[in-house]
Order: structure tokens, then C-alpha cells, then sequence
């Protein structure tokens, strides 16, 4: 009797709490992002971020997106995708328009010009908005003809999240071919781990594909070496390590 007339209180405490566990699914991801938007903002520099970022995080949630189609997943994680989708959109275009307007006297490059050796350095947004149109409509066409292939889906969800899963391996071999850590924050990296920790815990609570939950363990563990690193190259004499961006625009949560 005493439990069930607790019930009242348990039930929408249980709801707020599933409800605050999907929006921090949702938006979670795009918060490192925001500092990192106002300050290249505020500097009108660039430089400290990598639009090859945006590219990997594009084709992953892109990728994602598509797998739902083929195999229907949890609503936050696909609002997830949409949601990082746009941030990174934007996060180009500021970009563009803060590279072009320091740039004096450069060629101006397009996407239509189909040269490989500039791929992804184009002169404005909306050569990458066509780039990222044409992948998603051949990407899309493709898995419309292969939507009945079980394998071809699967095989779509596992690209879709090792690609995200990757992005903290740049890091780690920049760590390890530099034998330092220096330039890099370690909050940052906490910050991933616990992200990572939570993303793989929703993952395997909420039974998400087996990939996703695969992919979230391979990102702790990535996480984790990175750490590792940190405490191993602490033990010794830093060198001085060339500049890269800021741990905030290398992943997404």
C-alpha cells in the first residue's frame, strides 16, 4: 500500500528524469561547440579549429541518419544527429567567412571545381553545403536501393558511429608521436570520458543497436588512453609540442 501510494510521486520523477537523461542526448554533443563558435567569433581567427572536424562529424551523423531508415533507434539519438548536423553547418560557415576575410589575394576555390588537392578548403559555404547535398543524395540513393539488405544496414550503422567513435585518435597518436601532452587540457579530456561514460550507458540502458553500444565502448577506451598518456608523459620531461586546436573542437560528446 505504502509503495503505492508513492506512486504519484515515483512515476513523473521517473519521466523527468528520462526526459532530462534525452535532452542532455540531444544537445549534449553541441556544447563544446559553443565556446569554441565565440571565440573564433570574438578573435575573428580560425585557425585553432579544424573544419575537417565538421567533415568527420557530417558524414557520421549523416550516415546515422540514414541507418535509422533502415533500422528504427531511439528518437534522441536521431534528433541527436540532426541537432549536430546543423551545429556543424554553422560552425563552417563562420569559419569560411573568417578565413576568406583574412585571406588577401588567394585564388578563390569551388567545390564544382572537383580538384582533389582542395578538397574541403573551399572559398565559401555553399560550396560545402553542395558537398554535403551530393554525399547525402548518393549516400541516400544507395541505401534506398539496399534499404531490404540486412547486412548493407547494419554494415551502414557500424560505419555511421565508428567514424564518430575515431575522432579522439588524432589526439591520441598526436600524444604519442610528440611523446607530450602539452597544449592539451585535461579537463577537456575528463569531460570527454564522462560524456563518453554516459552516451555508452544510455546506449546499452536503452537497448540501442549493438553498434552504437560497441562504438560508445571503443570511445571510452580511446578516452582512456588519452588519460593514460597524460599521467605517463607527466612522469617525464615535456617537450614543446607544435600548437593544435582546442581538445573542444577535436570531439563531440
Amino acid at each position: 500500500m505504502e509503495a503505492e501510494g508513492l506512486d504519484w510521486l515515483l512515476v513523473p520523477l521517473h519521466q523527468l528524469v528520462s526526459w532530462g537523461a534525452a535532452g542532455a542526448m540531444v544537445f549534449g554533443g553541441v556544447v563544446p561547440y559553443i565556446p569554441q563558435y565565440r571565440d573564433i567569433r570574438r578573435t575573428q581567427n580560425a585557425e585553432g579549429f579544424s573544419t575537417y572536424v565538421c567533415l568527420v562529424l557530417l558524414v557520421a551523423n549523416i550516415l546515422r541518419i540514414l541507418f535509422w531508415f533502415g533500422r528504427h533507434f531511439e528518437s534522441p539519438l536521431l534528433w541527436q544527429s540532426i541537432v549536430m548536423i546543423l551545429t556543424m553547418l554553422l560552425m563552417l560557415k563562420l569559419c569560411t567567412e573568417v578565413r576568406v576575410t583574412n585571406e588577401l589575394n588567394v585564388k578563390r576555390r569551388f567545390f564544382a571545381d572537383f580538384d582533389p588537392h582542395h578538397f574541403w578548403h573551399w572559398s565559401s559555404f555553399g560550396d560545402y553545403v553542395q558537398c554535403v547535398l551530393a554525399f547525402t543524395g548518393v549516400a541516400g540513393y544507395v541505401t534506398y536501393l539496399s534499404i531490404d539488405s540486412a547486412l548493407f544496414v547494419e554494415t551502414l550503422g557500424f560505419l555511421a558511429v565508428l567514424t564518430e567513435a575515431m575522432l579522439g585518435v588524432p589526439q591520441l597518436y598526436r600524444n604519442y608521436r610528440h611523446k607530450s601532452t602539452e597544449g592539451m587540457s585535461i579537463k577537456m579530456v575528463l569531460m570527454w570520458t564522462s560524456g563518453d561514460t554516459f552516451k555508452t550507458a544510455y546506449f546499452l540502458l536503452n537497448g540501442a543497436p549493438l553498434q552504437f553500444s560497441v562504438c560508445g565502448l571503443l570511445q571510452v577506451l580511446v578516452d582512456l588512453a588519452i588519460l593514460g598518456q597524460a599521467y605517463a608523459f607527466a612522469r617525464r620531461p615535456q617537450k614543446p609540442a607544435p600548437h593544435v586546436a582546442h581538445p573542444a573542437s577535436a570531439k563531440a560528446l
